[in-house]
């Protein structure tokens, strides 16, 4: 209806309930279009309009129910038609009176009828001390969460006590909640982080922030602890951009766990230099001295008094917080004998690198560029048709701590020489120099160049972090051509030999005859397969923003980007003797080609086969994406941090083993070895994880986003595609996929049996005292409880299926099993779990709809038929 005609229809006192009733008619025909003309129509006779909207929402039945409603429709319709008509009466005491009782029907509102209803009624303009007086008697009833939610919406946080408002809400696991609460307001972000960081203070007794909300609904003290917690504020900082000094007790800890990390790597595994442990452990410790008393005792615990005393002095301990017997040896400590320690460690590195790879080009041939004369003529060498090159990354460990890493050093390798650039410094001569495009520039033609063989091992993980050093270089991975990722190809290696021999040497063997204690993994695990030695990965986690490089530095350096070009050589001369078949040799070679068809043929032969051991980490090249897999191929173990994201993907069909919240993060490493699993974890543990697991098996999400983010950020990543079958075809409780489908007739007889039994059993109880009821299980195959047709034994009343799984019906709430349009129930054959098709699914449905697949499949999401029975 236009508004000339909309405008002819004049107020008439029109009953707002009689509109009501035309307009539900209407709302059951599905006739939108007659429906929004309707309401408009029916506004312009309305006396009273904003009265009337509020007769219309307190008769409906709909207007607390989530999602699209006729209320919903009828509200935003109105706020429409009071743009078009600002004649509208809305001052006055009549205003104050309908604002009075819209703000006791708020905290009952779906999401998305809040802002219109503010919007239409003025709320903003309500006297303020009057809504925060509201807003309190809400959080003194217990509401929190919409107290917190009106708060933001009215946008009052500034005249209210941060901690008060957010420590309820933290103990209900609503974490995100809080985050929205602070996200406008800088100050409330430093009073929140200041707050977090003070609980973290391990004198600080939490229990006296949980005791006066032991009764609170849905509390979840396992939620609340100082590692929840620290995590959350780690996210804060990196989320609204805080200075991290504001938590000295956060840091503190994050840094003592890099402490106990570096220790592990050089005093037990023995992976580390001494400049590289000497380099991470002054940085980390610095001049703080509850810091340098950590480092002490965990000196005193993993070194005799002399070595003790000599690390102390390295690490530049302040002499007064040495024990007297420390003090004491340090005085003994002469130069020979620093000497003699020194010379024996050199004596058993060098020992150490007889066994791993050797470069073999000579070290004239490896450049450290510093300049843009000197990187001009690596260019011209490096962008030359038909070139292969092998392409690395390095950054200093950031071991958990606030901001992505930084590119330090870009390694090039050619046939006979490599290039080291460093990254920092010619970025910063650029920028001074007003060019600080230039040398994106280069690195973008490098990448997008199809005619250009780059050869990488996961890839993907470099490229984040040189878009996170130069912003010029966000798009790079978009643009990659002619890119052979190797991680790809190391995991047909190891699904092809499934454990045996790959070129005639064993990896155990091996191990035995190196004396090792840690098994290779990752890129060092493929140079061993392929080349017969490991990468000498000692050097791994050094310093690399400091200059000069050591000599180590620079040869590891130059290693890690050299032996991709052997390994390339060597898998096109001779794939069949690595188990690979000369098919991938022929893809290999075509990829230099610029024929599009090699290069798809190329990815298609790199992609795993779909499964969600073989997939393990894959970082294959977005211009040609990784084969799709269903969730039913991919199986995770999400670290205990990341609880939320494990539900999601467990929604979405994927296979997800989460660790309890006592669980060591070590733990993650084992089950996806035994398991044969990808590891979802973020932060410092990544290093820890993917070090024992190998790169291609460990996966790092950010941290900072939401678990719904996560999970897209996943299946994405892994190029997983959900359909809408997969959504709940697996059970949320235990993880299990196969259902037995229960009618509802069969299901009523089964909850009614339970209650009969419960009450027979209270009944037997002493006094008040409540007894547990567990319906007794039975042996489906003796008389009186043979197995049904519908997979159920009873045993009395109760129902068991097959291994004495218990059905939990008794969890059914009272009127489920009364609602027509549910004609079957769907019972986890694992844990007994019942369940039925409600409105979660359509939620998760469009949450995910981004990342769902068509699919023909028009079958209930529990259905039997791909949910394997019992």
């Amino acid at each position: 209806m236009n508004q000339d005609s909309d405008s002819s229809d004049q107020p008439t006192g029109q009953d707002p309930l009689l509109l009501l009733k035309t307009l539900q008619l209407l709302w059951t025909k599905h006739e939108l279009g007659k429906l929004k003309e309707e309401i408009r129509r029916g506004f312009a006779r309305l006396e009273e309009p904003l009265a009337g909207l509020l007769a219309m929402l307190e008769s409906s039945s709909d207007w607390k129910g989530k999602g699209r409603s006729l209320s919903h429709c009828i509200t935003t319709e109105l706020q429409l038609w009071m743009k078009a008509h600002p004649a509208v009466p809305q001052s006055g005491t009549k205003l104050q009176e309908l604002q009075a009782r819209v703000l006791g029907m708020l905290s009952q509102c779906p999401a998305n009828l809040l802002d219109p209803l503010i919007s239409i009624y003025q709320l903003h303009a309500v006297d303020r001390n009057s809504l925060l007086e509201h807003v309190s008697h809400l959080y003194l009833q217990g509401n929190y969460k919409e107290a917190a939610i009106l708060s933001i919406k009215l946008k009052l946080q500034p005249d209210q006590d941060v901690e008060k408002m957010c420590t309820p809400l933290l103990l209900q696991d609503k974490a995100n909640l809080v985050e929205d609460y602070v996200a406008e307001h800088p100050e409330l972000q430093r009073k929140l982080l200041q707050t977090l960081d003070t609980w973290c203070d391990p004198s600080f007794n939490i229990r006296d922030i949980t005791r006066p909300y032991q009764g609170l609904s849905r509390y979840k003290p396992e939620k609340f602890n100082r590692r929840v917690l620290g995590k959350l504020v780690f996210r804060l900082l990196e989320r609204f951009n805080v200075d991290p000094a504001l938590c000295p007790n956060v840091i503190n800890q994050r840094h003592l766990r890099t402490l106990n990390y570096l220790f592990y790597k050089r005093f037990v595994e023995k992976t580390m230099t001494e400049e590289n442990w000497a380099d991470h452990i002054q940085s980390t410790v610095g001049d703080n001295r509850w810091l340098q008393g950590q480092l002490l005792q965990s000196l005193l615990r993993h070194c005799d008094a002399r070595g003790a005393a000599r690390w102390a002095h390295h690490c530049r301990l302040p002499p007064d917080m040495l024990p007297l017997p420390l003090a004491k040896e340090l005085q003994k400590l002469h130069i020979q004998d620093r000497v003699e320690e020194v010379t024996k460690a050199d004596n058993y590195e060098a020992s150490k690198k007889k066994d791993c790879y050797q470069l073999p080009i000579p070290r004239e041939n490896i450049h450290f560029l510093q300049t843009w004369e000197e990187t001009l003529q690596c260019w011209e060498k490096v962008l030359q048709p038909g070139q292969v090159v092998g392409v690395d990354m390095e950054w200093k460990p950031s071991f958990g701590m606030v901001g992505k890493p930084r590119v330090a050093l870009l390694q090039l390798a050619l046939e006979d020489e490599v290039f080291l650039l460093d990254l920092p410094r010619l970025l910063e001569q650029a920028e001074a120099e007003g060019q600080k495009e230039k040398l994106p520039h280069f690195i973008q033609m490098l990448y997008s160049d199809a005619a250009i063989t780059k050869l990488g091992y996961g890839m993907s993980g470099d490229l984040s972090s040189l878009a996170a050093t130069c912003s010029a270089l966000g798009d790079t991975e978009k643009q990659m051509q002619g890119v052979v990722d190797l991680i790809a190809l190391h995991q047909q290696l190891q699904r092809g030999k499934d454990g045996q021999k790959v070129d005639g040497l064993s990896p155990e063997h091996s191990h035995e005859q190196r004396g090792l204690r840690q098994p290779e993994k990752g890129l060092s695990l493929l140079v061993q397969h392929v080349l017969g030695k490991p990468l000498d990965k000692t050097e791994q986690l050094s310093n690399w923003e400091k200059r000069p490089l050591r000599e180590e530095q620079i040869l590891y350096a130059a290693s890690d980007a050299y032996c991709l070009l052997e390994i390339y050589k060597r898998l096109c001369k001779d794939p069949e003797s690595f188990g690979l078949g000369s098919q991938l040799a022929e893809s290999l070679v075509g990829k230099q080609s610029k024929k599009p068809k090699a290069k798809k043929q190329l990815n298609k032969q790199e992609a795993p086969s779909p499964s969600g051991q073989e997939r393990q980490g894959a970082r294959t090249e977005p211009s040609h994406p990784p084969a799709p897999i269903s969730p039913q191929e991919f199986s995770v173990v999400c670290d205990n941090m990341l609880q939320g994201l494990g539900r999601y993907l467990r929604c979405l069909g994927v296979d997800v083993r989460l660790l309890d919240n006592e669980d060591d993060h070590r733990k993650a490493a084992e089950i996806a070895r035994q398991e044969g699993r990808v590891i979802l974890t973020s932060g410092l543990p990544y290093q820890t994880l993917r070090s024992q697991v190998g790169e291609g098996r460990c996966f790092s999400v950010n941290c900072s986003e939401k678990a719904k983010e996560q999970a897209l950020q996943v299946l994405k990543h892994f190029n997983v595609q959900v359909s809408l079958g997969d959504i709940f075809s697996r059970c949320q409780v235990c993880n299990c996929n196969k259902y037995l489908k229960v009618s509802r007739e069969r299901m009523r007889q089964l909850a009614e049996g339970s209650r009969q039994i419960s009450g027979e059993h209270s009944a037997g109880c002493p006094g008040s005292q409540r007894c547990h009821v567990t319906v007794p299980a039975c042996d489906t195959a003796r008389p009186g409880g043979a197995e049904r047709e519908d997979g159920t034994g009873q045993c009395g009343a109760g129902a068991v299926l097959a291994g004495d799984t218990v059905l939990q019906v008794t969890a059914i709430p009272p009127g489920v099993l009364d609602r027509a349009e549910l004609t079957d129930f769907y019972c986890c054959t694992r844990c007994g779990k019942v369940f039925w098709e409600g409105s979660h699914f359509g939620r998760i449905v469009s949450q995910f709809q981004d990342v769902l697949v068509a699919s023909g499949d028009t079958q209930s999401v529990y259905e039997p038929s791909r949910a394997e029975l019992s």
